[in-house]
């Protein structure tokens, strides 16, 4: 059984991987096996537990405690900390989604020529750096037929808790990996990995050449990249230029684009391979 635990110090440093950490020390990128992640509400908990995520620790408003038995259980036994939901969010600084954050250990992510072996239509973010992009992108691309999702090295990280609570759990059950270490690992490296791998790209860019989307040779392409820029000013110009493709959604009354979220949700389900 769980060890409960009611917190009397909101100093106390077994507390400090929910409050005072920050992403960066989370993540550890310099030691990765020590990396931990931060998992919001049962259902992502449940994905990450599937997935194979060591659970370390449980934070947990007092009032979910009888609620979230079957989830005790299967965290085996970790220290459970708990009190009420206005203590909890004066710890965090934020109002927990259905009451609960579970510290676990980070999964180390595997090499892009492993993701892509075998998979016929993969998402490329470049540069997205909102956690709510990412994680609402990562779900789309999990609904809608994508085998797997490259992150360049500026993007932000998945495996952040929002990016986690947003996408319903599926940064893990998606296959993602990191297309570089460093910045200069993209474009021209990344893209040259891409074919190599058999891959042609798609750059999605507001572009007046740009093929339609529903273009039906590109559903055709037997294997395909699907490129997504950063939020601001899309892909880098040097990006869509190499890429094999520049693909754009048609769009009515004026508006003249969409949320990189939204438009990957179009383009996923457009481009998914062709049955």
């Amino acid at each position: 059984m769980s060890e409960i635990i009611e917190i009397a110090d909101l100093s106390a440093p077994e507390l400090d991987v929910f409050a005072r950490l920050t992403g960066r020390q989370l993540r550890n990128r310099r030691e990765a096996a020590k990396g931990i992640l931060i998992a919001e509400s049962p259902k992502v908990i449940l994905c990450a537990l599937r997935a194979g995520c060591e659970p370390l620790s449980l934070l947990m408003e007092r009032r979910q405690l009888p609620l979230q038995s079957d989830l005790l259980l299967r965290c085996g036994e970790i220290p459970v900390y708990t009190a009420d939901r206005e203590v909890l969010e004066q710890l965090t600084g934020y109002a927990l989604t259905r009451g609960i954050l579970c510290a676990m250990r980070r999964p180390s992510p595997p090499a892009a020529e492993e993701i892509c072996a075998g998979a016929q239509r993969v998402a490329v973010l470049e540069g997205i750096v909102d956690p709510t992009n990412v994680g609402a992108i990562f779900r789309s691309a999990a609904a809608l037929g994508m085998d797997g999702i490259l992150l360049t090295p500026t993007c932000c990280d998945p495996l952040s808790r929002r990016a986690a609570r947003v996408s319903m759990g599926t940064v893990f059950q998606l296959p993602w990996a990191w297309i570089g270490d460093r910045a200069e690992d993209w474009p021209q490296p990344g893209l040259a990995r891409l074919n190599t791998l058999g891959f042609q790209t798609a750059a999605l860019a507001l572009r007046e050449d740009a093929l339609s989307v529903d273009d039906p040779k590109l559903a055709q392409i037997e294997r395909l990249a699907v490129l997504l820029g950063t939020e601001g000013d899309g892909l880098a110009a040097e990006t869509v230029a190499q890429c094999d493709y520049t693909v754009r959604i048609p769009m009515c009354h004026g508006v003249d684009s969409l949320n990189v979220a939204a438009a990957s949700a179009v383009a996923f389900w457009q481009l998914r391979e062709s049955q």
